[in-house]
């Protein structure tokens, strides 16, 4: 049906505060959750992107607990879709390094987020724009763009789905998120047609948590409607834990989740059988 994998975000309390260190993820996610898949966040290794022989060790550690990094979600390096060129420039140079990152670390992608400014349409040109250019250049390396509904005109996935249809490039796709669906004035875009939008070009799935009833279910996310929305589309990839709930803590919450998806994906796994 689909396999679990763990974003780094879920853990961004203990790794903020220093109780965890960045080096230990795939420890944690193999020993503490048994997850063979993470989801790296860049601002937990930021001043490492070029440091081969940090990225080494982090490797061989992933590989030593026989854990998989399949992404780097990048934050806080510039719009790849600015409204002004030179800072459009600027920031798909700053990707570059973690494509090369994400590259050396055996990831099929990196996460950038669709921020711009201007009308609608003229920021749906500075975006497709932005990531037509980075995703040629991941390209080369093999790699994948997706792009994360992550607030403001993302979060509208009607939008964001005609910027990737715009960008006309194999490897630049999405990374739907089950929740993240505020739009700029407050209002949210419903989750379920929004899955519904970015799953034709989804490459990687975030199953966001935050709050649970005391079945175990998401307060936010009807989970098995939305899997029936991924798995109509085709998609057998990972379902990413994360995570950001704060009435529990981090190591609850995440197995929370995983409870969650394991329960539904069981299921589905029996009504598929009958």
């Amino acid at each position: 049906m689909f396999q679990i994998s763990l974003a780094e975000w879920s853990l961004h309390r203990a790794l903020e505060s220093g109780k965890l260190d960045h080096m230990d993820f795939p420890k944690v996610a193999r020993n503490d959750f048994g997850i063979h898949a993470i989801e790296l966040v860049n601002t937990f290794f930021k001043a490492k992107a070029k440091d081969q022989d940090y990225l080494a060790e982090f490797r061989k550690r992933a590989d030593d607990f026989g854990v998989k990094a399949l992404l780097i979600m990048c934050d806080h390096e510039g719009n790849v879709g600015d409204a002004e060129p030179e800072a459009r420039k600027n920031a798909i140079e700053n990707h570059r390094k973690w494509l090369e990152a994400a590259k050396f670390l055996g990831c099929h992608s990196i996460r950038v987020n669709a921020y711009s400014s201007g009308t609608p349409e003229e920021q749906k040109e500075f975006v497709s724009e932005g990531l037509h250019t980075l995703s040629e250049a991941a390209a080369k390396l093999e790699l994948s763009v997706l792009v994360e509904n992550h607030g403001g005109l993302s979060s509208n996935a009607a939008w964001l789905a005609s910027v990737i249809r715009k960008v006309n490039l194999p490897n630049c796709g999405t990374l739907p998120d089950f929740g993240n669906w505020k739009l700029a004035d407050g209002t949210e875009y419903d989750r379920y047609q929004g899955l519904t939008e970015l799953m034709p070009f989804a490459k990687s799935v975030s199953a966001k948590s935050r709050d649970f009833d005391a079945s175990g279910n998401e307060a936010h996310s009807d989970y098995r409607r939305m899997v029936q929305i991924v798995l109509a589309a085709g998609y057998h990839g990972h379902l990413g834990i994360e995570y950001s709930g704060e009435q529990i803590s981090e190591a609850e919450g995440i197995l929370t989740t995983k409870r969650l998806l394991e329960i539904v994906r069981a299921e589905f796994s029996r009504n598929q059988v009958n």
